[in-house]
């Protein structure tokens, strides 16, 4: 059954897309810790990170990269930090975060309720910044 990474990448349930290309695509997280609270997935769905090919592996991070730029042009953070967790969703995915320090990356802490149309806003700021 295709992960739920994997239904966004193919058009099957909306996200709010920041970024794309022929391998990788960002969108916001619904359930963010900061707004602007970004994730990076491979268009193939593999499930851990460290099993992505050397081609896909190796790219990922300039992506993310670009994407954290363009995070960091539009929401106020001394950073953008990046996570890998890995468990919540079987498909490799980046975190981006917003930060202004560490406590800003917690995972325990509650996350952040944001109206359809911040969201929106938010994508749309992103992906033009």
């Amino acid at each position: 059954m295709a992960s739920i990474f994997t239904r966004i990448v193919d058009g099957e349930i909306p996200a709010y897309k920041v970024a794309e290309d022929e391998r990788f695509l960002a969108f916001l997280d619904i359930h963010p810790l900061r707004e602007g609270h970004t994730l990076v997935v491979p268009k193939a769905e593999v499930d851990y990170l460290f099993d992505l090919d050397d081609g896909i592996l190796s790219s990922i991070l300039p992506f993310a990269r670009d994407v954290a730029r363009k995070i960091a042009r539009v929401v106020p953070c001394a950073r953008v930090g990046i996570s890998v967790i890995g468990l919540e969703v079987p498909h490799a995915h980046v975190h981006l975060i917003p930060i202004d320090g560490v406590d800003d990356m917690d995972f325990g802490r509650p996350k952040l309720e944001l109206a359809q149309e911040r969201f929106q806003e938010l994508a749309e700021r992103i992906r033009n910044a």
